[in-house]
């Protein structure tokens, strides 16, 4: 059931809900007061004379002072306070506030009333952080994320929010309504990627990804081309074929497009869909298999952010294309040792074909440098290899210049999900040498997630501006109670999604 948002000027303590949540600045970092000024209200005003003195015994026992990051969380027993449980969220210092920290604040605030099975939450934004009302809304339906589809009888929740009241101490936006919409598109595209890698690979394999590709394209007006396993050999798709040929549910392609009237730019973004991988030949150990259903991350995430493009409509051309495979063992599947062509027509030696990621996206790139864009943006659950070096809670990205480095650092930063660059090393590129072929398509174990995006670089002719995003994926695939910056399935679909708008707020000289 959706949420339905209100937004209204006036004080939580005046509200009914289940939970009330509130954010709260450090101690005497307000935008106003000071000598001879009146003080500035707060979302807690009226709270601790409402509840007899509770919430000031409970704000000095534990100290809150609004530092980022602190939480107060008391019951409320009073009749004068509609509302079972209120919940003091920290923000900090009220000058170094950001868009990425009101939607930080919301989500957890949506996740505790998740936890506290609540249909109705107040979410009080204190003075200042109107501003960022889209981002509000858009951390509500991120944080009130569950996947329970496959959930019955005790297990299945009993309670689900589905009313939020945004209260305000200054005046709303004036465009407020448009605002909340926009935010609960970008919710829910973000939810949808999220929906697809968590469904299991009996459900969800490279057709029926395909499927749920055409119903979201058909929903919002895209359009979109899809190959089956015919066309795909047909057009020369050769690395894909090797990875999807040894499962009985043949790989897939998708190519879906937003074109409006005079774009400013054109920008593609690329997603691996292996729907689940077993390693193939080189199979993986038992342990850990079965995140492997959420190794089609890169190709969820294509598909939820366009469905926020087709909502939105940004003054921008943007394709969204991923291919589909499932990775498995059988009499017909490719083996270390095989040579295969490819749609750029690079032969490649197949080392490990437990790394079958990079082939299907070699492929995939392939096709997009032909659409000439302006920025190509590939992503991936690639390489363990990336977590390794960066930990289960942060992607890594490549970029071809450092101009695309700052616009996608200024995107990083916006979205407030945990991105780190990471340098394509040259020396590396020897590792990618064959003795029978044009490439190897692995290196060295050392340096992985680098010589795999020089791979992936091999396949963009002559693209200029690129990103590869080697996302935090599987390893933390079973984070999906409530949305964290720092990963999660749909880690991502954020920074892509700045980087449009970026690209449509600028200069048609800029990228």
């Amino acid at each position: 059931m959706p949420v339905k948002f209100t937004v209204r000027k006036v004080l939580p303590v005046k509200e009914t809900g289940d939970v009330i949540a509130v954010g709260v600045w450090l101690s005497g970092s307000s935008s106003k007061g000071g000598r001879g000024k009146k003080p500035e209200q707060t979302p807690l005003d009226g709270f601790d004379r409402a509840m007899n003195g509770a919430l000031l015994k409970a704000q000095k026992k534990d100290e809150f002072k609004g530092k980022k990051d602190s939480t107060l969380s008391l019951p409320i027993q009073t009749a004068r306070v509609k509302a079972n449980k209120l919940i003091a969220f920290g923000l900090g210092e009220h000058r170094s506030i950001t868009e990425a920290d009101i939607r930080t604040f919301a989500a957890k605030a949506a996740r505790a009333a998740n936890g506290e099975r609540a249909k109705k939450l107040v979410l009080g934004l204190p003075a200042g952080a109107e501003q960022f009302l889209r981002a509000a809304v858009e951390g509500v339906e991120l944080g009130a994320y569950r996947f329970t589809k496959y959930l019955t009888g005790d297990r299945k929740p009993k309670a689900e929010l589905t009313q939020v009241t945004i209260t305000t101490i200054n005046e709303p936006p004036a465009n407020a309504k448009d605002l909340v919409a926009q935010g609960q598109h970008v919710g829910h595209g973000v939810n949808l990627a999220r929906d697809l890698s968590n469904e299991p690979p009996n459900e969800l394999f490279p057709d029926t990804l395909v499927l749920a590709a055409k119903a979201m394209a058909k929903e919002h007006g895209l359009k979109i081309q899809a190959f089956d396993f015919a066309e795909i050999k047909k057009r020369g798709m050769k690395l894909l074929q090797a990875v999807g040929q040894g499962s009985e549910r043949k790989p897939t392609f998708a190519h879906i497009s937003y074109v409006p009237a005079k774009p400013k730019k054109r920008i593609i973004v690329v997603g691996k869909g292996i729907t689940f991988d077993s390693g193939g030949i080189s199979i993986k150990p038992a342990a850990g298999m079965g995140d492997m259903r959420h190794d089609m991350s890169g190709a969820a995430n294509v598909v939820g952010l366009m469905a926020i493009i087709g909502a939105l409509k940004p003054n921008v051309e943007v394709h969204g294309i991923f291919a589909a495979a499932e990775n498995m063992p059988d009499g017909a599947a490719y083996r270390p040792g095989d040579i295969w062509g490819s749609l750029d027509g690079k032969s490649v030696e197949i080392v490990n074909t437990d790394a079958e990621g990079r082939l299907i996206l070699a492929d995939a790139l392939a096709y997009a440098r032909e659409l000439k864009p302006d920025l190509l943006i590939d992503n991936a659950t690639l390489t363990g290899a990336c977590v390794v070096a960066l930990g289960s809670t942060c992607s890594g990205y490549y970029t071809s210049n450092e101009d695309t480095a700052k616009e996608w650092s200024a995107a990083v930063a916006g979205s407030g999900e945990q991105m780190w660059r990471l340098p394509l090393i040259e020396e590396l590129k020897d590792q990618l040498k064959s003795d029978v072929a044009d490439l190897k398509h692995t290196g060295d174990r050392w340096g992985g997630s680098i010589s795999a995006a020089l791979f992936l670089r091999e396949f963009i002719g002559t693209t200029k501006n690129w990103v590869h995003c080697d996302i935090a994926g599987p390893a933390i695939g079973d984070r999906i109670r409530g949305w964290d910056p720092k990963g999660g399935t749909g880690h991502g679909v954020l920074t892509f999604l700045k980087v449009i708008e970026h690209a449509a707020a600028a200069a048609p000289a800029t990228v």
